[in-house]
């Protein structure tokens, strides 16, 4: 993540501009060099800058007046000791440089087998090689100091190259490895914290924070540095917050504090530590506090006498009682107010037309009594030819249907050709039957 510049838009005239840029480097490393040559620069161009001894390549990662500000957060002074710029990196240089980067992996394998076999009591944590390929790096941290002169002659005599060791904090070395926090985002270390301020477990309680170290420790095994952010924060707020050192005394029993929310003035007791936590004001707890000190009690976190139980009772009845007259108070249809004026006082008249459908469903039901089944009729009638026609077809039109054949004379046919027998379904012609619905028999 990229310094922003926020002055970039503001067009501060060429004259005044300031010719220091910020040059940054692997691991999060920032440095400044002076643009003699000025020149036109932008963020993130490669560029070759000087070192002591030869020349090494960075990207641009702010200028302007922004520098100016940052080197005096920094305290670094505007002197001969800034060493310059030479120019924009060519292709030619990044090739070079990138040859060099190839060999720091494995120099950082090599050097940590060397350090074990020697009992050295060191943790290498970085290996960066000069972009000109004539000096190496190396970044290691350790709790007690270290004896590496005979180190250092094995490291020159196995890679051929000019060494420096560096020490460097748990913070910086988890800076130079980078990693995404807790938070989703990519650590502060590693992106724009400079500074490393010592971060104490005041800053956690303060905060109201459970004191785990496992969920207050960082990457680097030390405690976060963001809980120093809101810090001042919840210092400002706290002030209000009344100190509460024993148990507030009530006629229910002791109350313990348990929480206390800074931001909401809010904080929760429990009586005789069950679990069943309360909640009330600072102002509360203040006004209990002075009744206590006088040597009174109250009758419990809320009220201060059982009288103040029973006004409460009643104005919470009163409350109902209004909310209940607001809502049986109900619109009436508009069809029902007509109805009702024109609706004479007395009693109610009864339905006459209740008996008459009495009459009617008690007929229904001994229609079906004495309605003999289906399956008795075919007892009675075993005559299999019978043969119910509930609906009559109703004689067609032969005019509607037959075509002319001079319209379609493909589709033409004769009455009584064979496909047309086949066609239709032909049934006998009706005969007079007798009384019990047989047919006569045929002489």
């Amino acid at each position: 993540m990229n310094s922003f510049d926020w002055l970039s838009h503001m067009g501060i005239p060429a004259v005044d501009t300031f010719d220091i840029v910020e040059i940054k480097f692997k691991g999060g490393r920032k440095d400044y060099y002076r643009n003699v040559d000025f020149l036109a620069l932008h963020t993130g161009d490669p560029v070759v800058v000087a070192s002591q001894s030869g020349h090494h390549i960075g990207y641009v990662s702010l200028q302007g007046e922004l520098v100016r500000l940052q080197m005096q957060k920094r305290k670094i002074r505007n002197d001969d000791d800034i060493q310059r710029i030479y120019r924009i990196a060519t292709e030619n240089d990044l090739e070079k440089w990138e040859n060099a980067r190839n060999r720091e992996a494995p120099t950082l394998y090599r050097t940590r087998q060397i350090i074990q076999e020697m009992g050295l009591k060191m943790k290498l944590s970085d290996v960066e090689y000069q972009a000109d390929n004539s000096k190496a790096t190396f970044y290691y941290s350790a709790d007690d100091r270290v004896d590496f002169r005979e180190l250092i002659k094995m490291l020159a005599g196995e890679f051929r190259i000019r060494v420096e060791m560096k020490q460097i904090s748990l913070r910086q070395e988890a800076g130079r490895l980078g990693g995404i926090g807790v938070c989703g985002r990519e650590l502060c270390c590693s992106t724009w914290l400079v500074d490393f301020k010592n971060v104490s477990t005041s800053a956690a309680r303060y905060q109201n924070l459970s004191l785990n170290p496992s969920k207050l420790s960082g990457q680097c095994g030390r405690l976060k540095c963001c809980l120093n952010y809101e810090l001042d924060t919840y210092l400002d707020a706290i002030k209000d917050i009344p100190k509460v050192e024993k148990p507030l005394i009530t006629e229910a029993g002791p109350a313990k504090l348990q929480k206390t929310d800074i931001f909401r003035k809010l904080m929760w007791f429990s009586l005789n530590n069950e679990n069943d936590w309360q909640s009330i004001t600072c102002e509360r707890v203040v006004e209990i506090q002075e009744i206590n000190a006088k040597g009174g009690k109250v009758f419990n976190l809320q009220v201060n006498s059982a009288d103040e139980i029973e006004d409460l009772a009643a104005q919470s009845t009163l409350e109902l009682v209004e909310l209940d007259k607001k809502f049986a108070k109900k619109k009436k249809p508009k069809g029902s107010r007509k109805n009702n004026r024109n609706r004479k006082p007395g009693p109610r008249p009864q339905n006459q037309n209740a008996p008459a459908k009495e009459q009617a469903q008690g007929k229904r039901n001994d229609s079906k009594e004495n309605k003999p089944s289906r399956r008795a009729e075919n007892a009675e009638n075993p005559n299999p030819n019978r043969r119910k026609n509930k609906s009559r077809r109703k004689p067609k039109n032969p005019q509607t249907q037959t075509t002319p054949a001079s319209q379609n004379p493909s589709e033409s046919k004769p009455k009584n050709s064979e496909a047309g027998r086949k066609g239709k379904r032909k049934f006998p012609p009706r005969k007079n039957r007798d009384s019990n619905g047989n047919s006569p028999k045929n002489d």
